[in-house]
C-alpha cells in the first residue's frame, strides 16, 4: 500500500489529546475495531474510558496510526517522537499551518516526520469501514462493509457529509487531505486504490498537486476495472494575464480542469449527489463500456420526462430494432406503442414472468438500461406491489449480462434498506432522476490514454507581447502559412514599400494585444492615403487581405501553472468571447485528438458543408495545432502563441492575426 498500509489499516491506534482524542475512541468503539487503542495524555489517568499512558514511551509498542489532536508546537513534538519510535503514520488534527500563514513551521512539521506518513496537517483524518479503524473526531454517518468506495476530500465538512448519504453507497474508507503537507492526493489515491476491497474512487479537490501522478493513478484504476469520479472546486477564470488574449479568456483554470480530467480518464461531476450517483455505478458495474440506452417505464409522463432529459445528454437512445419492436408487439400487445424511451403501460403489472421478458427483450439490444420506478414509502405504504418489478430488472440484468439501473424520479422515493439489499446483489438502484441521468453519462466517460501524462508545468515568469511581424516570422519559419505582408517603424517607411502589396490591404497598428478594440486595424485599403498614425503603435504592418475562407478559427497554446501547457480551439476572430464555442486540452495531444475536438464545437457543422457550404480543410486545422505544440514544446521561453483568425480554406489555412507572448523573467 505504497507504506501507508499501517496508517490506513492500523491493528494498533494511539490517541493524544482529550475531547477529541475521546470522540476518536468513541468512534471506534461503535464501529468494532479490534485493535488495540493506546490513549496518552501526561495529566489524566484516563482518556474516554482508556487507560491513558504518560507519554509515548510508556506505550506497549510503535502505534500504526496515532491521532494527534494537540496544538501545532505540541505536535511537532509527538510527530517526531513517533517517527523516532517507527510508528506507522499520524494524524495531525491542529490547524495553524500554511493556511495560517506558517510555512515554516509545516516545513517544519514535515522534517519532524522524516518520512513517516503523515496526513494533513490541519486534517480530520481517516475512516477505514473495512477494518473498523476511526481515526475521525467527530461523528459521521457510515457503516461496516466488506468492500466498497473510497472518498478522498480536501474538506472534512464534505467528506462528513457524504457519509451522512442515505443512498446504500457502500463506503470502504473516507481521507481527508488538510493540508497535504506530505501526503499528496495522488499517493493517497494510490494508497487506498491498492486495496483490493476498494471498488471506485470518489475525490473532492480544490487543487491538483501532481497531475501526472494523478493520471497515471487513475489509468492504472481502469485497468483494473475500477472507475474514478472527481468534483474539482474552486474553478475560477484566469486572473490578470486574460486580458492578453481570447486564449486566456477562454481557457481559464476551469477549462483546464476539466480538461485534464477528461484525458486522464476521470470523471468529472458538478454535485456531491452526482459524485455519489456515479460512485455507485461504479461500484456495481466498474465504468460503463457503452453509452446506447434504454429506457423503460410503466408511464407516459416518466417516458416523456426521461425523453426531454437526455435531448443533449451524451448518451444515446436509439430505437429499438426491428426483431425487439416484433418481441416487444407481442409481449404487450396492440395497444402499446415501441419506442425508446418505452412506456410499457400496466397491462403487465403484476406479472413478474411476462415484465422480465419485456425487460430482457429491450435490454439485451443495448449496452445498458435505466428503469424508472418509484417505491412506495414503507413508512406509509406498502411497496410489495412493487417488488416484481424490481425482481423483473434484476432477472433481465442476469439474463442479459448488461447493467440494469432502477431509477426513482425523486432522489427520496429509494428507501434506503431497500437501496442496500439491491446493491449487495449487484444492482445500482440510483436516486432522482436528472442526477442519474448525469452519473451514468459521467461512467461513460472513456479511459486516457494509457501513457499520456501531462508536461511538467514551468515556474510563471514575466512577460512580454511580441510585434505581430516578429511573431509570424517565427510561424512561418515553423512552417505556418501567413499573409504576404511588409512591415515599418512608420507610416512613411511603409509607403515606401507598400507597392508591393495586392490591394486590397489591411493595415495593423503593431504592439498591441487586441487590435480591434484599440482601432489598430484598418480593412480593404487600396493605397496609405489619408491614414494617420495610430496612437500607441509600436510599427506598422500592411498585408494582403486573405479571400476564398470557409471559417475562421482561433487556436491558442499556452503555459499552465498547474498542467503544463493547455490548446484551446474553436470558432474565432473578434466575436471567439461572444460564441464562446471552443475546447481546451491539455498538451501533449495527437492529431485524433485534435479531430476528435473539433466534433465537440456547437458550431462544428459550419466546417463540414453545413447546408451546401464549402467543407473546410480540417486536417490544416490539425497541421496548426501540433505545429503550435512543437513551438512551445521546443521553445521553453515561449508562454503563449495565439492565432486569431486562422483562415481556413477548403484547401489549407492562412494566420492572418498571430500573437505570441514570451518569457522575459
Amino acid at each position: 500500500m505504497n507504506g501507508f498500509d499501517r496508517l490506513l489499516q492500523p491493528r494498533s491506534i494511539a490517541v493524544f489529546g482529550s475531547s477529541w482524542a475521546e470522540n476518536v475512541i468513541a468512534q471506534c468503539r461503535k464501529m468494532g475495531f479490534a485493535g488495540e487503542i493506546w490513549a496518552v495524555h501526561p495529566r489524566h489517568a484516563e482518556v474516554g474510558g482508556h487507560r491513558a499512558y504518560a507519554s509515548l514511551a510508556d506505550l506497549p509498542g510503535a502505534p500504526d496510526a496515532s491521532f494527534v489532536g494537540v496544538n501545532p508546537l505540541a505536535t511537532l513534538e509527538i510527530v517526531g517522537q513517533l517517527s523516532e519510535m517507527q510508528a506507522g503514520g499520524a494524524i495531525c488534527f491542529a490547524s495553524g499551518w500554511r493556511e495560517a500563514g506558517q510555512d515554516a513551521l509545516q516545513r517544519k512539521l514535515v522534517q519532524a516526520a522524516n518520512g513517516m506518513p503523515i496526513l494533513g496537517p490541519n486534517c480530520y483524518g481517516m475512516i477505514n469501514y473495512l477494518d473498523g479503524a476511526i481515526i475521525w473526531p467527530d461523528q459521521h454517518g457510515g457503516r461496516r462493509v466488506d468492500r466498497g468506495v473510497a472518498v478522498i476530500s480536501q474538506s472534512s465538512n464534505i467528506a462528513i457529509n457524504i457519509t451522512m448519504q442515505a443512498r446504500g453507497l457502500p463506503i470502504a474508507y473516507v481521507a481527508c487531505l488538510g493540508n497535504a503537507a506530505q501526503i499528496g492526493l495522488a499517493d493517497l489515491a494510490a494508497a487506498l486504490l491498492a486495496d483490493d476491497r476498494v471498488t471506485a474512487l470518489g475525490i473532492y479537490c480544490e487543487g491538483i498537486d501532481d497531475p501526472a501522478a494523478l493520471a497515471a493513478v487513475a489509468q492504472a484504476a481502469r485497468l483494473a476495472g475500477r472507475g474514478v469520479v472527481a468534483i474539482k472546486a474552486g474553478k475560477t477564470a484566469a486572473g490578470a494575464s486574460a486580458a492578453a488574449s481570447h486564449t486566456a479568456s477562454l481557457a481559464g483554470s476551469a477549462a483546464a480542469s476539466s480538461a485534464f480530467l477528461r484525458q486522464a480518464g476521470i470523471a468529472e461531476v458538478l454535485t456531491i449527489a452526482e459524485l455519489v450517483e456515479t460512485l455507485n455505478v461504479y461500484h456495481a458495474h466498474g465504468p460503463l463500456r457503452g453509452a446506447r440506452f434504454c429506457s423503460l417505464s410503466c408511464s407516459g409522463g416518466e417516458a416523456t420526462l426521461v425523453a426531454d432529459l437526455t435531448e443533449r445528454s451524451v448518451l444515446d437512445f436509439p430505437a429499438p430494432s426491428s426483431a425487439q419492436s416484433e418481441c416487444l408487439k407481442t409481449l404487450l400487445g396492440p395497444m402499446v406503442t415501441i419506442s425508446n424511451p418505452l412506456d410499457y403501460q400496466t397491462y403487465i403489472w403484476g406479472d413478474t414472468d411476462r415484465t422480465t421478458q419485456v425487460f430482457t427483450a429491450m435490454l439485451e439490444g443495448y449496452d445498458a438500461g435505466l428503469f424508472v420506478i418509484d417505491p412506495p414509502r414503507p413508512d406509509r405504504c406498502d411497496p410489495a406491489s412493487f417488488l416484481h418489478s424490481l425482481q423483473a430488472i434484476e432477472a433481465a440484468a442476469r439474463a442479459t449480462g448488461k447493467p440494469a439501473f432502477p431509477v426513482a424520479t425523486l432522489p427520496e422515493n429509494f428507501d434506503e434498506d431497500l437501496a442496500i439489499a439491491m446493491i449487495d446483489r449487484g444492482i445500482a438502484p440510483l436516486s432522482g432522476l436528472e442526477t442519474a441521468l448525469t452519473a451514468l453519462a459521467a461512467a461513460t466517460t472513456p479511459a486516457g490514454g494509457p501513457t499520456w501524462r501531462p508536461w511538467p508545468a514551468l515556474s510563471e515568469a514575466e512577460t512580454a507581447l511580441m510585434l505581430e511581424s516578429d511573431a509570424k516570422a517565427i510561424l512561418e519559419a515553423a512552417g505556418m502559412s501567413i499573409p504576404v505582408g511588409i512591415a515599418a517603424d512608420t507610416l512613411e517607411g511603409l509607403a515606401e514599400d507598400i507597392g508591393q502589396l495586392v490591394p486590397p490591404f489591411a493595415l495593423k497598428g503593431l504592439g498591441f494585444a487586441h487590435k480591434s478594440e484599440a482601432g489598430a486595424v484598418r480593412l480593404g485599403l487600396i493605397d496609405l492615403c489619408g491614414q494617420v498614425p495610430m496612437p500607441g503603435a509600436q510599427g506598422y504592418l500592411a498585408e494582403e487581405m486573405v479571400t476564398g475562407g470557409v471559417a475562421e478559427m482561433l487556436i491558442g497554446v499556452r503555459r499552465d501553472p498547474v498542467y503544463g501547457a493547455t490548446v484551446t480551439l474553436g470558432l474565432g476572430g473578434v466575436t471567439a468571447e461572444l460564441l464562446a464555442d471552443t475546447v481546451t486540452l491539455v498538451l501533449p495531444v495527437s492529431a485524433n485528438d485534435v479531430e476528435v475536438a473539433l466534433g465537440w464545437l456547437r458550431l462544428a457543422p459550419l466546417l463540414r458543408g453545413y447546408r451546401g457550404r464549402p467543407v473546410a480543410d480540417e486536417g490544416a486545422i490539425i497541421d496548426a495545432v501540433l505545429m503550435l505544440q512543437t513551438l512551445l514544446e521546443t521553445q521553453p521561453d515561449i508562454a503563449e502563441i495565439e492565432i486569431n483568425p486562422l483562415i481556413v480554406r477548403d484547401t489549407g489555412a492562412i494566420a492572418v492575426d498571430a500573437l505570441i507572448r514570451k518569457d522575459i523573467g
